[in-house]
Formats: C-alpha cells, sequence, structure tokens
C-alpha cells in the first residue's frame, strides 16, 4: 500500500474545524434540542436510515476507529428533504507512525422521497462514497465498502416513553465493480441488502443495531472481502448535551474481517446545530 507523507493543508483544516466544534461556528439560531427526539437518526452504525436533518441544520463529527483510524465528517440539511454531507480522515492518524490518509475527500447526498404516513413508511434516496477502516490501494476500496447508491425505507413506533424505528434498504457499491485496476477474480456482486432497529429510552439514550448481508463483499477468491457471514454492528447513543452526542460502537460482532480477532471498539462524536 502506497503510504502517503505529507498531510494536505484542507485536511488539517478539516480537522481542525471538527475539532473546534461550536467555537469554530457560530450558530445564529439555537436548536433548542433537549432529547433524541428531536431530529431522528440519520445513519445507524454504517447503515443509512430515512432520516435527514432540517432545513438550515448541520452537524459535525469526528470518528475514532481501529489501526488508529480518524474520521472527519459535517452535513448540512439544505431542506427538510435534502442532505449533503463531506467526509475525510485516514489510518494511523492517531499512533506514533505516519498517518496513511484517504486518498479523496468523499461525499453524500440524500433526498427523502416520501414523508411517513400512517400506513406508509418513510422513503429516501442517496449516495454515499465513505467507506470505512483501511483503504486498499489495489483493489480501491475501502476494508468495509462504501455504500454507493442505495435506497432505505424507515418505520417509526411508541410504546410508553421510548420511540423505536425500523429500517431496511438496498444499495449498489460502487467502489471496486468498475475499477480499470481491479482484478476480474476479485469483483463482488453489485447489489446488497441491509436492516437495522433503533430505540430511545428516557428521551436521551438510544440503543442502535444493524445488520449488512454484505453479499457485495463475500468472494472467498478476494483476500480482502469479508468471510461471508455479514457485518453486525451495535452502538449505544448517548445525548450528552442538547447538541452534543456521544456515541460507543461495537463494529462487527460476527467478526467477519478476515484480519479481525474480535469485534472493532469504536467512538463517534456528533454535534448538530443550526446556522
Amino acid at each position: 500500500m502506497v503510504r502517503y507523507r505529507y498531510t494536505p493543508l484542507w485536511a488539517l483544516a478539516l480537522i481542525a474545524l471538527l475539532l473546534a466544534g461550536p467555537t469554530a461556528i457560530q450558530a445564529q439560531e439555537d436548536i433548542n434540542r433537549s432529547t433524541l427526539y428531536d431530529i431522528p437518526p440519520r445513519w445507524l452504525v454504517d447503515m443509512p436510515t430515512a432520516g435527514t436533518l432540517p432545513r438550515g441544520h448541520f452537524s459535525l463529527g469526528m470518528r475514532l476507529f481501529s489501526e488508529g483510524g480518524g474520521l472527519g465528517y459535517t452535513n448540512i440539511g439544505l431542506s427538510n428533504r435534502f442532505m449533503v454531507g463531506i467526509s475525510f480522515g485516514g489510518t494511523n492518524v492517531i499512533s506514533n507512525q505516519e498517518p496513511n490518509w484517504y486518498p479523496t475527500l468523499e461525499f453524500s447526498l440524500r433526498f427523502r422521497v416520501v414523508d411517513e404516513l400512517p400506513y406508509l413508511p418513510a422513503m429516501s434516496v442517496g449516495f454515499s462514497s465513505q467507506g470505512y477502516g483501511a483503504y486498499n490501494e489495489r483493489q480501491e476500496r475501502y476494508a468495509y465498502k462504501s455504500r454507493g447508491f442505495y435506497a432505505v425505507a424507515s418505520r417509526s413506533f411508541y410504546f410508553y416513553r421510548w420511540t423505536a424505528g425500523w429500517h431496511g434498504g438496498i444499495n449498489y457499491a460502487t467502489s471496486d465493480e468498475e475499477t480499470e485496476h481491479a482484478d476480474e477474480d476479485l469483483k463482488d456482486t453489485d447489489f446488497n441488502l441491509f436492516i437495522g432497529f433503533d430505540a430511545t429510552f428516557n428521551y436521551n439514550l438510544a440503543l442502535l443495531l444493524e445488520y449488512d448481508a454484505a453479499i457485495n463483499d463475500d468472494r472467498s477468491a478476494n483476500d480482502f472481502a469479508g468471510n461471508g457471514r455479514g457485518y453486525l454492528n451495535l452502538s449505544v447513543k448517548w445525548l450528552f448535551t442538547r447538541n452534543l452526542e456521544i456515541e460507543l460502537i461495537a463494529k462487527d460482532l460476527l467478526t467477519n474481517r478476515p484480519e479481525s480477532d474480535t469485534f472493532s471498539r469504536e467512538v463517534r462524536l456528533t454535534y448538530i446545530d443550526s446556522f
């Protein structure tokens, strides 16, 4: 793997912005958020939901993962239905080694086609080029493949003092299927399925669970692919303040990655406010 021996200035600026958090951007309007109900989850662990940020709201986040990895991202709600985002990171970011920065700035977008109705789930379509884990130069893909193009449906329900939601979708990963450097015998199928569940308790604590079938990432000929069991991920989210979410993630509970001895322990911080 080619190791990047320089740090792009714009990458440093993005990371500095994320570390600065609320002091870097002065919000003109307070979000007045006191529970996790106010803004629905846009992602579970890795899989998307049909939720979007409200118009004029933004999120700044940082995710720390294995191999000294760090990922910074931001999303903006351009309307109540349309959300865009960018992200950048790498491995060996938190270590005493030279960082292995991802080769490009990744982006995402999502449009909610249908709002949730009494007998109809909310439905969204979108695209995300951001994968997770180490980046493989030869196959031009992440260890956990990017979602690519996707369609997802979400349905919420309520009971007593907690709310929950079911989510399911299909995606078409575009990571290594059409790259000119990818070997023919290392290519996987195109489409993939995923399902997930979230539940919020006592207004500020949430449990998120997802299963990615990874049928587009289970070829035994591919030494960088999964073992065929799919990816089962779990996280616990705490609304620490009305703007800041702290999340503890247990990823790949089925140990589908061939290089893993156990599941991955990760941390994600997300700050949400309005312009």
